[in-house]
């Protein structure tokens, strides 16, 4: 059987998007290929190594007749852009000595962001007898300053020269949105481009109605408590008048989030910590609508909570913009927020009305969402282009 590299820096089991993504795509062309995987030793969002890897350089083992290499890094999720560099660079070097002591196929998929990593794996891994497939999930470091993690400086245009030259000598190019592949149009006109979505692979729910009519609204929030999302500030500006908030989840606000809640015991808020993600599927359905934040409008960027939400038939309130918000409003899918108007955010929840959301509702965006998000149809297809 024909192999195929997957080098990445989320995996299994670290929680999130990037992870849950990389999985899927594993998972899903391992039919055709003997599939490896090349990711750090386990550690985000912590920014600690897992209890079960501590202590460890190295581990290889094989999950779901899937080959997985985890190597060392420096783990780190600390705010000192120094840290976080010499982390990246830590992960860089144990790949390129890993790319020395090992053999590296003729097909290789690399996820971007990080830019160093990318940047690493193009540059020691491009040749004419390789086909080089970049996974572009956000675009980096544009991303980085609309969110203010970064500044328009020297090291900006220094990571602007990385970004170019990794999608200037890829092969394929996916993109999970329009808006990526639309950046990498006006930079570059010779990889291959192919509209990748995050869409999940799970199994279809079964819907029941919701009986908390006459009770607050129950909104939820699930997923990572980063910068990103902003959940701090969404903790902060809500007006909970006929509302409860739930949240489930951990990132690097989680401990500002407990600190306010605590600080703020009288407001109607819930946190439950990290779950798996089973456990999860089965805990939304307690709730109402599900929220989506972003804390900037970020170009390029389509939460794929979107996807996932749809196929488990939840209704969903997005607050992010972009294209995210278009597929929201396009599928009815339920309500949309003006990016980082607050003020908006609130009225429409006061306008949400309970007998809307009612099991005929659910059952709509969880059709949409099979008839439009097919996994396995865009599975045969990026199969066709690799």
């Amino acid at each position: 059987m024909k192999e195929l590299m997957i080098i990445t820096s989320y995996f299994p089991p670290e929680i999130g998007a990037a992870s849950n993504r990389i999985y899927h795509l594993a998972n899903g062309l391992k039919q055709d290929y003997k599939v490896r995987v090349v990711t750090p030793l386990p550690n985000y969002p912590t920014g600690k190594i897992f209890s079960e890897y501590r202590g460890k350089i190295k581990s290889k083992s094989i999950e779901n007749e899937i080959e997985i290499n985890r190597i060392w890094l420096y783990a780190s999720k600390s705010k000192n852009k120094f840290l976080r560099l010499f982390a990246m660079l830590s992960y860089s070097v144990s790949l390129m000595w890993f790319f020395i002591w090992n053999k590296i196929p003729n097909k290789v998929i690399v996820q971007s962001p990080p830019l160093l990593v990318a940047f690493t794996c193009v540059l020691f891994l491009r040749s004419k007898k390789r086909k080089l497939v970049l996974n572009v999930s956000d675009l980096w470091p544009s991303a980085g300053f609309e969110l203010g993690a970064l500044k328009k400086n020297f090291s900006y245009k220094v990571l602007k020269k990385l970004e170019h030259f990794n999608y200037k000598n890829a092969d394929l190019i996916l993109g999970q949105s329009n808006e990526i592949l639309t950046h990498i149009k006006k930079i570059t006109v010779q990889p291959e481009l192919f509209l990748y979505r995050n869409y999940p692979d799970i199994m279809v729910a079964d819907l029941t109605e919701n009986d908390s009519k006459g009770e607050k609204l129950k909104i939820v929030y699930a997923g990572l408590l980063g910068v990103a999302q902003g959940v701090l500030k969404l903790c902060q500006n809500l007006t909970y008048e006929g509302i409860e908030l739930h949240m489930y989840g951990s990132g690097a606000e989680e401990h500002e989030i407990e600190s306010f809640i605590n600080t703020n015991n009288e407001l109607p808020i819930c946190f439950y910590g990290r779950v798996d993600r089973e456990k999860l599927h089965d805990e939304l359905q307690k709730y109402d609508v599900a929220i989506i934040p972003l804390l900037n409008r970020i170009y390029g960027s389509v939460p794929s909570k979107i996807f996932e939400y749809a196929k488990l038939g939840l209704p969903m309130l997005y607050f992010g913009g972009g294209e995210g918000e278009t597929i929201i409003q396009n599928h009815n899918f339920g309500w949309v927020a003006e990016a980082g108007n607050y003020g908006h955010l609130n009225s429409i929840i006061k306008s949400i009305n309970k007998t809307e959301l009612n099991i005929e509702f659910k059952r709509e965006i969880q059709t949409k969402a099979y008839e439009n998000f097919d996994y396995l149809a865009q599975m045969n297809r990026l199969r066709e282009r690799l």
